[in-house]
């Protein structure tokens, strides 16, 4: 009852505070709950963050924005939001559910950099509140899974890009981040091809496939990374992490990567699963714990 009432205290911004950046406007684009196949929201005209304070007795002034996947489609709100954001709480970490733009040149001048637009607004955001929400700036990171978690490396190697006009000069720069089977490439021989499409469009040229080819963009600034993949992802190759994992090796940046046997793909945090990718949470709270993240 106590954790249900701490998770019930959390509060819902408008990133932007309704001046969406090369927004074009569209009165029959009408945000929607689709639960055809998996449950997710679709159609985001106004992003959001949800912010779920970690409890008084256990906040580690530990921070994450939490992205869900969804191909950028839709946003898996519920098991890649909801509930990691519960789970964080319990590691008395601040979760930050970020509802972000999907791709669409609908209402978008540009929408390759849109989500890019409201994950970095995001971090900046929380950097901003950290003394008021008992957050220490810097411990402040990012998540993602599968698209979610393009979307968090994008932001990971992309944070000082200048692809809209910030109000200050607070950085974007997460100081960790943990990516759940995540899209990484956009090569054409590895990619999530809805993930893919749904960003880039169609025909995308070969400098944008190389731009938004995280692997290819690490550099001795990208932080530190905590990554999941399964052998047999039908969806996202385990070869985006392994690809990742690589580049960080090769900038001498910390990283662990954990490739399990099975699991297939868009399992969350695995509570329906019986083999060894169920573990992960684990392995996560223990990296994060070694890393400084858990210590109050």
């Amino acid at each position: 009852m106590i954790a249900a009432s701490v998770f019930s205290q959390s509060k819902v911004i408008d990133i932007w505070n309704g001046k969406v950046p090369g927004e074009i406007p569209n009165t029959n684009y009408k945000e929607i709950v689709d639960s055809s196949y998996w449950i997710k929201i679709r159609f985001v005209t106004k992003p959001t963050i949800q912010v779920y304070p970690a409890p008084a007795d256990k906040n580690t002034g530990t921070a994450v924005v939490v992205c869900p996947g969804g191909g950028y489609y839709g946003l898996s709100y519920v098991g890649e939001g909801t509930e990691v954001a519960k789970w964080l709480n319990q590691l008395g970490v601040t979760a930050v559910v970020l509802h972000y733009r999907l791709p669409d040149d609908a209402i978008m001048q540009n929408k390759s950099i849109a989500p890019l637009q409201d994950g970095q607004e995001a971090m900046r955001i929380v950097r901003r509140n950290a003394t008021k929400w008992g957050i220490d700036p810097h411990k402040i990171g990012i998540m993602g899974f599968s698209a979610g978690g393009h979307l968090a490396s994008t932001v990971s190697t992309h944070f000082d890009e200048k692809v809209y006009e910030s109000k200050d000069t607070t950085s974007a720069r997460p100081d960790f981040s943990l990516l759940i089977y995540p899209v990484i490439s956009m090569d054409s021989a590895i990619t999530h091809w809805g993930s893919r499409e749904s960003l880039l469009g169609k025909n995308p040229t070969p400098e944008i496939l190389k731009h938004f080819s995280n692997a290819l963009q690490v550099n001795a600034n990208t932080p530190p990374a905590f990554m999941v993949h399964s052998m047999d992802d039908g969806a996202v190759p385990v070869q985006n992490s392994i690809e990742y994992a690589l580049a960080m090796q090769k900038h001498n940046i910390p990283c662990e990567l954990h490739i399990y046997e099975r699991g297939g793909h868009g399992y969350g945090l695995g509570k329906k699963n019986t083999g060894t990718e169920s573990t992960w949470p684990e392995a996560c709270r223990k990296w994060m714990e070694v890393r400084g993240l858990l210590v109050k």
